[in-house]
């Protein structure tokens, strides 16, 4: 079986989308969609800075349109298996079929500016903890009153909440781990994004949805969601709720996935692949696809891995 994976915020990088306006439909897609997601998405993604980019009203759409733009060039339906990483959801949600790419780029453009607002209303951060006993992480994490946000891999967590919470994690780090700051907006995956919550609550009612057409993983517990709308309230949730990729690879390994492509900007998710099952049977054949040189290898890679039989 093969997976397809959206990354998510933090993978950007300036003009990653300029290989691609070489395509044919790419540049009106962009300018269409920058109408549905209030932001310029063409700008962004080719002369727009890293800090430009950094915002995550900007980034959030985005990464979402980029998702969607790379995945209309592949044999989709020979894709087994989708899963996004935080925003990255959106576009797998879409990708599955739950979703119109319409939907999820407005919703994407909504999702950014509410986080955006939330995180201007009280001072919050988010920093990497890197190593260290799993258990002892975690109650340090809880110690310092803050919240597990992401749980990306084994031997590596994300801590967001206050940030005179964050300081004190970082002068008093779990044993044996080191502590990373992030150059974020503030506390994403924790009960500070409630407000967006509450916004992305309202709008998400009065979209139409379908079931998924292939496996769609959430990130909220690392299981397959069958239902569109139950995938849509997932994703609503997720706004407050820590992301599980950790349970998302499990799953991957637990469905027999033998190969991985990862749409643009990629790198980040396959690098957490690679490191998790470093040395195993249970790492899959990868390739990441960041500009359309790159389309060839990831089509053969479905060729060889698609979901009809698997190998």
């Amino acid at each position: 079986m093969l997976a397809v994976l959206s990354p998510g915020q933090g993978s950007q990088k300036p003009g990653f989308l300029t290989p691609w306006l070489d395509l044919t439909g790419t540049e009106t897609r962009l300018r269409w969609w920058s109408a549905l997601a209030g932001v310029d998405l063409l700008h962004l993604g080719t002369a727009a800075d890293a800090d430009e980019i950094k915002d995550t009203a900007r980034t959030q759409p985005l990464l979402v349109a980029a998702s969607l733009l790379a995945a209309e060039h592949l044999p989709m339906g020979d894709v087994g298996l989708t899963a996004g990483h935080s925003v990255g959801e959106l576009g797998a949600t879409a990708l599955a079929g739950a979703l119109s790419a319409e939907a999820a780029i407005a919703l994407a453009g909504v999702r950014g500016r509410e986080m955006a607002a939330a995180c201007a209303l009280e001072p919050t951060s988010m920093a990497a903890v890197l190593g260290g006993d799993a258990d002892e992480v975690l109650a340090v994490v809880e110690k310092h009153g803050l919240h597990p946000a992401n749980r990306n891999a084994t031997g590596q967590v994300v801590a967001a909440g206050s940030t005179e919470g964050i300081d004190k994690l970082a002068a008093e780090p779990p044993a044996g781990a080191r502590i990373m700051r992030l150059k974020v907006a503030g506390a994403f995956h924790t009960p500070y994004m409630a407000p967006a919550e509450a916004a992305l609550t309202a709008v998400a009612a009065g979209i139409t949805v379908q079931d998924p057409a292939r496996i769609l993983l959430s990130n909220l517990d690392g299981t397959a969601v069958p239902h569109g709308r139950e995938m849509v309230q997932r994703l609503v949730r997720q706004v407050t709720a820590p992301v599980r990729w950790d349970l998302c690879m499990a799953t991957l390994v637990d469905l027999g996935v033998t190969g991985v492509i990862e749409l643009p900007p990629a790198g980040t998710l396959s690098n957490l692949i690679k490191r998790e099952y470093k040395g195993s049977d249970a790492l899959p054949e990868i390739v990441t696809l960041n500009t359309p040189a790159d389309l060839p290898a990831a089509r053969d890679l479905i060729a060889r891995h698609g979901s009809i039989g698997g190998h």
